[in-house]
């Protein structure tokens, strides 16, 4: 017996005949028909595929200036080519410190590791190298972190630690540089805000104050810094680290947690109010040598688990060598959802050096191409601190947020509590601590003014370019997301808002389309500041608080009052208190 294959099987009885061959023509067998419905079906099964295929992956354009190239063919080249790349790759290597040399850069090592290089078993090394340029007159790049955590939970010590370069010896020797006033000192608790840096220079080892080096040489010394804002942990001080978080526009948040207490009293406000302003967070588990290490793993699975629920989405990433802190630092910016997480003590100085890698290598949020388009904006410098300092005079404290700011330059400074803007010229400038004769836009400094009256500031004042004209308002109108609230929100609310660098009450004068609010609903809201105009800027980010009540937002629209409602509302703000007209309600004349 002979198989036939299947295509080919003939059936008992019946013969293969064509279409004109016997029977009247009628065909007797089926077979043929169901062969080339098959073939059909297979050519048209073959151009579905063809049409289903899935496209080649897309790689964006290779930039001119760009730090990739792409290779067309790297799989069995020729002699020739493979010579030609092979001397090309040496080349790039060999020349590379040369290179760094030309433009005044230094490299630095970051990781290596080893790859298979032929049949016989024959390696070769790959290496990641950080090109740092060494920094020009005031030419570093400037980074700020803002600070969050509980009470208690090593906030202060670990910045004593890095910035001092000296390990805490367990009772809080290393905070004590921090602190501002004498209660801080005797209480050992943060109540203000305060500002530590940490430089590195262009090779990346840490410059700090260990060598007795003062703010001015730790600046001319190192190509990138870091700025940390020291902000409070208690709750009663909630404020303060609310009005850190907003006005100092840091670019991340280092949220620190005892490994002995764990989740605890302000600590998930302070990584929801993180979360909320979007700044981007990576979390630090001090006091490891307090405890077991099953403490400190129980701690940690406490975070994964709070970073994984559906409000913050976050996807946690230990790091424990520093391969891991490089690959944290890559992936940090790049990815909205890492959240890197250390393990360290500020006494045994475990794991500090994690820290530090990571520091050094983490990369700004804003490109130069964003930088330069802030930098043709008109100036805009926020004020957040006054000082009066002898022998110089008012000197004012902020963020140039557009623009750039040079000494001697003349600009208008407001809102005061008529509505006005006066005019004023920079003195001095100062960024670090250090002088600087230009400040760009991103940048944190302080003006000297001179002799101009200190009583005629405030913070949340903004200093313009007088070619600017800026629009101040009573009223606006926000789009806002309730987070809790323990009954309703409604008109007549009274609420702290937070726009930037202004914190005032003001009053809900009415939700639009509904009568009150309730826990996670949204409503467009139009606020009133019951004291003084303000300055605001459309889809600034807005956070307002009362006691347990929380909602955020963004700023949609802005109502400037007219100039007889101006002035009625000066002549009102000079009355008693209890002799004051009710204000102006929604829909009102």
């Amino acid at each position: 017996m002979v198989d036939l294959p299947e295509s080919g099987a003939v059936s008992p009885g019946r013969d293969r005949r064509g279409p004109g061959s016997g029977n009247n023509g009628k065909r007797t067998s089926k077979k043929p028909r169901t062969r080339r419905g098959r073939r059909g079906r297979k050519r048209r099964n073959k151009k579905n595929n063809r049409n289903n295929k899935t496209p080649p992956p897309y790689f964006p354009p290779e930039a001119e200036e760009g730090n990739i190239e792409y290779k067309l063919k790297l799989v069995n080249p020729t002699q020739y080519r493979f010579e030609h790349l092979a001397t090309q790759l040496k080349w790039r290597l060999r020349t590379l410190k040369r290179m760094a040399e030309k433009v005044g850069a230094d490299i630095t090592l970051l990781r290596e590791r080893e790859v298979d290089y032929d049949p016989d078993r024959n390696t070769r090394k790959i290496a990641e190298v950080l090109v740092r340029k060494v920094p020009d007159d005031q030419q570093f790049l400037d980074l700020r972190v803002a600070v969050l955590g509980n009470v208690d939970s090593g906030k202060s010590t670990l910045l004593g630690v890095l910035t001092q370069g000296e390990l805490d010896n367990g009772r809080g020797r290393a905070r004590l540089n921090l602190f501002r006033h004498l209660h801080e000192i005797q209480t050992g608790r943060t109540s203000s805000i305060s500002f530590e840096i940490l430089g590195f220079n262009s090779k990346g080892e840490v410059v700090n104050y260990s060598e007795s080096r003062t703010a001015e040489e730790i600046c001319e010394s190192s190509s990138k810094m870091i700025t940390f804002i020291d902000l409070a942990g208690h709750h009663k001080y909630l404020k303060t680290t609310i009005f850190g978080l907003t006005s100092y526009c840091p670019d991340f948040a280092m949220l620190v947690v005892s490994a002995n207490t764990g989740i605890a009293g302000t600590t998930r406000e302070h990584l929801g109010l993180a979360m909320a302003l979007k700044v981007p967070i990576f979390i630090v588990v001090s006091k490891v040598d307090l405890c077991a290490r099953g403490a400190v793993e129980r701690t940690v699975r406490q975070l994964e688990r709070l970073l994984k629920q559906p409000g913050c989405n976050k996807l946690p990433m230990g790091v424990a060598n520093p391969d891991d802190a490089v690959t944290a630092a890559q992936q940090f910016t790049q990815s909205a959802c890492i959240t890197p997480i250390f393990t360290l003590s500020s006494v045994s100085g475990e794991s500090l050096d994690l820290l530090k890698i990571f520091l050094n290598i983490l990369p700004p949020l804003s490109n130069s191409k964003e930088q330069e388009e802030l930098m043709q904006q008109l100036t805009e410098f926020q004020v957040d601190e006054i000082y009066s300092v002898p022998d110089v005079g008012t000197v004012v404290g902020g963020t140039l947020y557009s623009g750039v700011c040079r000494e001697g330059e003349r600009l208008v400074v407001g809102p005061t509590d008529e509505g006005r803007f006066l005019r004023l010229k920079v003195g001095s400038i100062q960024r670090n601590r250090s002088a600087c004769r230009v400040l760009r836009a991103g940048q944190a400094a302080t003006l000297a003014l001179g002799n101009f009256d200190r009583s005629l500031l405030r913070k949340g004042m903004v200093m313009v370019s007088p070619k600017m004209n800026p629009t101040i308002c009573c009223q606006f109108e926000a789009a806002i997301v309730l987070l809790f609230h323990a009954k309703t929100f409604r008109r007549g609310s009274q609420v702290t808002v937070h726009v930037g660098n202004v914190r005032q009450t003001a009053t809900v004068e009415c939700l639009h389309g509904k009568d009150e609010l309730r826990t996670g609903e949204r409503a467009v809201v139009r606020f009133c500041f019951i004291k003084h105009p303000e300055y605001l800027r459309l889809g600034a980010k807005l956070l307002f608080r009362e006691g347990v009540t929380k909602g955020i937002g963004h700023v949609t629209g802005l109502l400037p009052a007219s100039q007889n409602h101006d002035q009625n509302q000066n002549h009102h703000q000079n009355l008693p208190e209890h002799q004051r007209p009710p204000p102006v309600r929604c829909g009102a004349p």
